[in-house]
């Protein structure tokens, strides 16, 4: 194959195949010049946002077609961004005795944080809606109603 063949298709995918979802292509298909089944798995990945269950996050294959598992991909992908929420707001004061402790919570956030970028690169618009769900519940429990309720113990501060 040369260059030329890896155009972008109409639909954000780019190679010189016909667009297909991840894991639906057509290996016996030769009409890059190619045999397919000579051991090149070419699979398509978008370059653009798309609705469908028919995704990769993170691992090859996974979740693949099966909607239980896109669900439960969706979920793990909400939890992430929630958890990375979590150990942000949890920074413990800096001493001596923590300084393990500090690093091991910066290392789980850079961590999960590369794990829910990876996982928006797939192009998925729901693992890129539930991603700043997480975000966007993690911020608003453990910073949000955290202040509220600091709020209710000393009511000399009034600022938001």
């Amino acid at each position: 194959m040369n260059m030329n063949q890896m155009d972008m298709n109409d639909d954000g995918t780019m190679g010189g195949m016909p667009p297909t979802a991840p894991g639906n292509g057509n290996k016996n298909d030769s009409s890059m010049g190619m045999d397919m089944d000579m051991g090149m798995d070419m699979e398509m990945t978008h370059m653009t946002f798309y609705w469908g269950k028919n995704t990769w996050i993170l691992f090859q294959g996974w979740p693949g077609s099966d909607t239980g598992m896109y669900i439960l991909a969706l979920i793990f992908v909400f939890l992430l961004a929630l958890i990375m929420e979590w150990l942000a707001y949890s920074n413990p004061t800096p001493t001596k005795s923590n300084c393990l402790q500090r690093t091991m919570i910066h290392t789980l956030r850079v961590v999960f944080s590369y794990l829910v970028m990876l996982s928006v690169m797939s192009f998925n618009i729901g693992v890129f809606v539930m991603a700043i769900a997480g975000h966007a519940v993690g911020f608003f429990v453990f910073r949000v109603l955290k202040k509220s309720s600091e709020k209710d113990l000393d009511m000399s501060s009034m600022a938001c």
